[in-house]
């Protein structure tokens, strides 16, 4: 009886012409967010290239020295706790809080994005997503300002969605993410549309698995709207589902317990911002170094946001050995920790790999697989850190470059959420400059 309701509320909002004007202005706004987060990210790259390999080849090393971190980030800390208690905004939100939807005051932007080049490039174990969001959206309502658009909340809050989707279509290459993720960070349905979306989703993962098996078992087929895209992907059994289960678990407890740790460095850093960013960011290059002088490898495995280092290991997971798997994800993982409550960036890269390297750690165990394993682990390390379910499938989807693990992805996912949603939560994020009051 709802439907008729709505479809004619939708034709009225369609037809209304400040909606239409505001429909016409995101898409223009598309263009010139998209130019400035595209220059954004290669600025991103070309100093980080500048700082983890020019500069150590200058210096006469092949590859950065296990020490490399410590005065990278040291500088680091002193510089985002100089921005975070003197720049309007305090730098951007707290990666530990979770991603915000966009609609940024045009006036906090500097702050964010100077805070996002001390952090990002100089060994901060985040990602660039959160300070992407911020840019874009307040690219997109600065521009409203500049022509005149009529301001309404309504308006504000498209054009911060617009303008955020727009910018952070450039990291992820692909549209679709772009618009899901918004979706759900905006929290459009508020909890209905996870009351709704997780048994959808956990019944058509374990549909597709039935039909998966049941196909392979029969030789039989019901036609489905599918392309060959002649590749051969490695097929799903019992031990890749039943495992994924118990992975999804398992990680999301971890996670949980590395986003308490950061809630905890926030609320540290919340009562003397410049002292306790400092010495959280020294830490974070400490554990990257702990990490160098362990295993011999490249620090920047642990000092970065994990994007080029994830891309080496799903290449050639065989690569690494177990050793050297427990020691980026003990060390990458206190870093993380130490970064969500101190640095500015995101939580989604960081994650990816840390799920990747678990999925890769436990790809041995009888019946499980490297791709599944993969899939498992991404979808359960992002989804307790993002708590966004279709966001996380649709991510996981588009990093392996095929839907053959989707269904795994589901499942893990779906488990990973209630299990994360179960835990305790950490303690609340007071404002920068502020202390926690103490309870009584």
């Amino acid at each position: 009886m709802t439907q008729p309701a709505e479809a004619a509320k939708l034709g009225e909002l369609l037809r209304a012409p400040g909606y239409l004007k505001t429909l016409l202005f995101c898409g223009l706004v598309g263009i010139p967010v998209s130019l400035a987060a595209f220059w954004f990210l290669a600025g991103l790259q070309e100093l980080e290239r500048l700082v983890w390999v020019d500069l150590p080849h200058a210096a006469g090393f092949d590859s950065p020295p296990w020490w490399w971190p410590l005065p990278l980030l040291l500088v680091s800390g002193i510089c985002v706790g100089l921005i975070v208690t003197h720049f309007p905004g305090a730098g951007g939100h707290i990666p530990a809080s979770g991603l915000h939807p966009g609609a940024s005051s045009p006036a906090v932007l500097p702050g964010v994005l100077l805070a996002a080049v001390f952090s990002l490039p100089l060994g901060a174990t985040l990602g660039p997503e959160a300070p992407l969001i911020a840019l874009g959206g307040g690219l997109a309502v600065a521009l409203r300002h500049l022509t005149g658009t009529p301001e309404t909340p309504m308006s504000t809050a498209l054009l911060g969605a617009a303008g955020s989707a727009a910018a952070i279509a450039a990291i992820f290459g692909n549209p679709l993410i772009a618009a899901v993720l918004l979706m759900e960070i905006a929290g459009v349905g508020g909890p209905q549309l996870f009351a709704v979306m997780l048994p959808a989703l956990l019944s058509s993962g374990i549909g597709s698995l039935v039909f998966t098996g049941f196909g392979r078992w029969t030789g039989l087929s019901t036609g489905n709207l599918k392309l060959n895209p002649g590749v051969e992907f490695p097929r799903l059994d019992i031990g890749d589902v039943v495992w994924s289960i118990l992975i999804a678990v398992v990680i999301s407890c971890a996670v949980h317990l590395i986003q308490h740790g950061g809630r905890l460095t926030a609320v540290h850093v919340a009562g003397r911002p410049l002292l306790v960013t400092t010495l959280c960011a020294l830490a974070a290059g400490a554990c990257a170094a702990a990490y160098a002088l362990g295993t011999g490898l490249n620090p920047a495995d642990v000092a970065s946001s994990g994007q080029d280092t994830m891309g080496r290991l799903v290449g050639d997971p065989h690569a690494w050995g177990v050793g050297a798997l427990i020691a980026v994800l003990l060390c990458k993982g206190a870093a993380f920790s130490l970064c969500l409550g101190s640095l500015r960036g995101g939580p989604i890269f960081p994650s990816l790999f840390l799920g990747a390297a678990a999925g890769v750690l436990c790809s041995p165990l009888p019946g499980l697989g490297v791709g599944a394993g993969l899939a498992a682990g991404m979808a359960a390390a992002t989804v307790s850190a993002l708590r966004l379910p279709v966001s996380t499938v649709v991510l996981v989807v588009l990093v392996l470059g095929s839907t053959a693990m989707m269904p795994v992805a589901i499942l893990s996912t779906v488990v990973a959420f209630v299990t994360a949603e179960l835990l305790p939560p950490g303690p609340p994020i007071p404002p920068v400059g502020r202390s926690p009051r103490p309870a009584h």
